[in-house]
Formats: C-alpha cells, sequence, structure tokens
C-alpha cells in the first residue's frame, strides 16, 4: 500500500474547518428535533462563530430561557496533544492566552448578570488519564466535577486546581464553578461524528447517507461564506427543502443502553441505561443483569417506556446497545396495535416496521419432537446462526416442559449473516413467521422463544408477536447452561 502524503497546513486548516461544520450541523439537527418535538425549551437559533460571546463562539445554541450552549471547537491531525493541563495553559505562539484564559474570561463576560451558562470543548483529541484534573471527568456528562472538587490544597488534585485558578484568573472558588459548566466533550473523533451525526438526520426524519451529511455541512458553510452568522429555523427548513433532505417523519427517539453507553442518549426522548448494571468488563461480555439487577425489573423499566414519550408520539427510533432479548421486549412493547412506527438503524438502514412489502415471506420450517411436555412448545428463529443444536442440548438439560422445538429459517432455508438485506424483506419475513407460529401455538399454552438474528430484526418480529400465546423469551448468556429466561411476554 502506498504511503499518504504527510498533511499540508491548508489540508489541517480544510480538515478543521470540515470538522467545525459537523459540530454545527448537529447544533441545526438539534433545532429541528426539538421544535419538532415542541420541547419547552427548544434551540430557537444557531450560531456559528457568533459575535460579541468571546472565544466560545464556533457554534452556539440559542434558546429563549438560558442557558445557551457556547461550543469551542478544536481539531488535531494527530495525538500528540492529549487534553490536559499543559494543552489547556499553554500560551499561544505569540504569546496570547492560554485556552483556558480565554474559556475563563468568556465565562465570566457571559455570567456578568448573574444568568446561567453550558458551555463545551469539542475535540477529537483524547483526556490524558495521568492527568489530575481530567483524569476525573465524568464520562456520563462531560463534567471534571465534582471530583475536580476533591482533596485539600496539599493533594494532587488540590496543586493542580490552584495552578488552573492562577492560569485562568480566577480564584479557586470561581474555577470550581467553571468546571460546574464546562463539559469536555472528548474525544469525538471524525469517524465518530459523522456516524453519530447519520443516526441523528435518520431520527430527524432526513436522508443519511454521507452524500446527505456532507450536504448539509457543505450548507453550513455557504451560510458561514456568506457572512450568515445565525441560522434560524426558517433558514434550516428552507436548506433541508432546497437539497432534498427530508425523507420521512421526525422520530421520537428511544436510548436504551446495555453494553455500552449510547451518544445518542443526550438526544432522546427517554433514555434507559443499564450499562452498570449488566455484568461483565466489556460490551462483549455484558450478557444478562448484574445482581441485585434482574430482567424483570429490566423489562419493566422497557415496558414503562410509552408513559414517557411526549404525548402524539407517533413514530420512534431505537438507539443503543442491546441484545436480541431487549430488542424482541421493545418490539413487543410497541405491537402494531399501539400504532406506533418503530425503527432501529440496521447496517446503515433504517429498517422501519412501516416498510411496506407486497406479500409475506414463508418461512422454512424444522420440527424436532422433544416429548417433554404437551401443551409447551420451544421455537428458534435461525436467521444469522444456526441454533439448533444449542438449543436442543439445553431444552434436555433443563428438562423444559416443551413438546417439540420449532425451527424457523428463511426461506432459502440458510441462516447466515446477509439473509435479510433490508427492512422490506425484514418485515415479509417477520409477518410470515409469525402467520406460521400462529398455527403451532392454537392449542399451547406457552411457547419458549430463542433467537438468532440481527437486532433489528428482533425488534420487527416482536412488534408483530400478536395472537400468539404466552411467550419466554430467553438470552444466549454463553456461560453456565448457555440461555437464560429473560422476559415473560403476555399473549
Amino acid at each position: 500500500m502506498a504511503r499518504l502524503p504527510a498533511i499540508g497546513p491548508t489540508s489541517v486548516r480544510t480538515t478543521g474547518d470540515y470538522y467545525q461544520w459537523l459540530v454545527a450541523w448537529e447544533a441545526c439537527l438539534s433545532l429541528l428535533r426539538e421544535t419538532g418535538a415542541r420541547s419547552h425549551n427548544p434551540v430557537r437559533a444557531v450560531g456559528v462563530e457568533l459575535d460579541s460571546v468571546g472565544n466560545l463562539d464556533d457554534v452556539v445554541l440559542l434558546r429563549d430561557v438560558p442557558p445557551n450552549t457556547y461550543k469551542q471547537v478544536k481539531y488535531a491531525v494527530d495525538s500528540s496533544t492529549p487534553v490536559n493541563e499543559e494543552y489547556l495553559t499553554k500560551r499561544s505562539a505569540s504569546g496570547g492566552p492560554s485556552i483556558l484564559e480565554k474559556i475563563a474570561r468568556t465565562w465570566k463576560g457571559l455570567t456578568s448578570d448573574g444568568g446561567s451558562v453550558d458551555l463545551r470543548l469539542v475535540t477529537n483529541r483524547a483526556a490524558d488519564p495521568g492527568d489530575h484534573l481530567l483524569a476525573g471527568r465524568d464520562a456520563r456528562t462531560g463534567l471534571l466535577m465534582p471530583k475536580a472538587a476533591v482533596g485539600g490544597s496539599r493533594s494532587d488534585r488540590g496543586k493542580a486546581r490552584a495552578r488552573w485558578a492562577q492560569e485562568a484568573g480566577l480564584t479557586e472558588a470561581e474555577l470550581i464553578d467553571l468546571l460546574s459548566v464546562l463539559r469536555f466533550d472528548l474525544p469525538l473523533d471524525m469517524v465518530w461524528y459523522q456516524e453519530n451525526l447519520r443516526l441523528l438526520m435518520a431520527v430527524t426524519g432526513l436522508r443519511h447517507d454521507q452524500r446527505a451529511l456532507d450536504e448539509g455541512t457543505g450548507w453550513v458553510a455557504k451560510m458561514v461564506r456568506e457572512g450568515r452568522r445565525e441560522l434560524t429555523l426558517e433558514l434550516i427548513e428552507a436548506a433541508v427543502a432546497d437539497l432534498g433532505l427530508r425523507a420521512g417523519p421526525a422520530r421520537g427517539v428511544l436510548s436504551i443502553a446495555t453494553l455500552k453507553p449510547d451518544p445518542m442518549a443526550p438526544d432522546a426522548s427517554h433514555a434507559i441505561n443499564w450499562v452498570d448494571r449488566f455484568d461483565g468488563d466489556s460490551a462483549f461480555t455484558k450478557r444478562r443483569p448484574l445482581l441485585p439487577n434482574t430482567w424483570g425489573q429490566l423489562q419493566m423499566d422497557i415496558e414503562s417506556v410509552p408513559g414517557h414519550l411526549p404525548a402524539g408520539t407517533a413514530a420512534v427510533s431505537v438507539t443503543g446497545s442491546i441484545r436480541l432479548a431487549s430488542a424482541f421486549l421493545v418490539g413487543t412493547t410497541f405491537r402494531m396495535v399501539t400504532g406506533t412506527d418503530v425503527a432501529v438503524v440496521q447496517r446503515g438502514q433504517l429498517w422501519s416496521t412501516s416498510d411496506p412489502f407486497d406479500t409475506c415471506l414463508v418461512p422454512r420450517v424444522t420440527e424436532h419432537e422433544i416429548g417433554q411436555g404437551g401443551d409447551e412448545i420451544a421455537v428458534a428463529i435461525a436467521v444469522a446462526a444456526d441454533l439448533t443444536e444449542d438449543v436442543l442440548e439445553y431444552l434436555r438439560e433443563q428438562n423444559l416442559p416443551v413438546g417439540k422445538l420449532i425451527v424457523l429459517t428463511p426461506p432459502s432455508g440458510s441462516a447466515k449473516d446477509g439473509s435479510v438485506p433490508d427492512g422490506t424483506t425484514a418485515n415479509a419475513l417477520a409477518a410470515g413467521m409469525r402467520d406460521r407460529l400462529r398455527r403451532f401455538s392454537r392449542r399451547i399454552r406457552r411457547m419458549h422463544l430463542f433467537l438468532a438474528c440481527p437486532m433489528g430484526f428482533a425488534v420487527l418480529l416482536g412488534n408483530r408477536w400478536n395472537r400468539l400465546c404466552q411467550t419466554i423469551v430467553y438470552e444466549d448468556v454463553k456461560i453456565d447452561s448457555g440461555y437464560e429466561p429473560a422476559f415473560n411476554v403476555a399473549a
């Protein structure tokens, strides 16, 4: 592979500008979403390099009622400058004020009348884990508080606070007040920002491919070149129309995180964060609740979601990191009878329960006699992988009272990655599997359900889970007996 050339000064400036336009386009999407959701205090305009707000002027989210959000955007071409005391307090090449001093001056100016503000340092740089104050950054909020205030004057944190306060031209009490509103949004690398913005565009009802993203950021750059420093709802809506970005309805966002934090959570209509309540050290190992937390508690949290969404929400997008049993439960929570259009991003596509299809796809069915009961059956949804042997072993080891195992696969009979290429196919197959299972469940008291499918398919299948019997949904926990009953879904 040929080596890439070194990045020149022009390329650095151009890339840095593009990074700032990404941040500004995100603010425009926030305005559209909050206006559409009738938020009590929505963003009313987006400032880009706004005058009279000091050094935190790169992107500003203006609201009728404070606090406004002021963002300083800093892009780096490599990882040589982490965010730490040296980076924040270093004087400019010409001997000018440091980043921290500029932020402090701006903060004092913006709050001189006693008002409140929300300040953000947005960068693709990472926090230095060896820095006494940055190491205590709260990943949930981006704030250095409350840990930055812990420790006396002789502690490492206390000495760092004194140095920061002196450099910022503040007292230590004032520094604590500043750090209570200064969020460090990092490390937000370029690829992460692009992926997150495409997801945000999808739930805003816009086209969300790379071209659409480039058109949105390109429009922001054009506005700045033309001298427009304040982007209003009217301007943004006109741009969406002129660029042909509108693709569907704006959606409420349901964020559910059990494996890793969801970057969409701050933009969600409702968020459930169970990351710290699941057992495991990484997203790969988190498969079941960490005691004393239980599957039953998670089921109550998920099934209570409709009551937490804004009144009149008719379309919902599910974001976050959940395994298949939880995804299926989300679908059953918003079953078709509720009239809610549910969608999830799957492989860069938006799979929605409203995706049209002409006819149901009839699944291939394989039956395995178990003979351990007469009025219960087990069902294995084998779309992405064949789980037959694992399920058979589990049923026999646990001596579950099931008469037979029904294995449903796509019409080809092949369970593999990519067997469901899009939302239309997923809906048609989900409807076909439901219809086939209705025949099996006519004289059945209870069904035991095992899933091996794309997460989006689990949501769509759950959405169509009506006129069936009581269902126990199992999660593949990989340890102990392999599976574990997670949720009990009513008929």
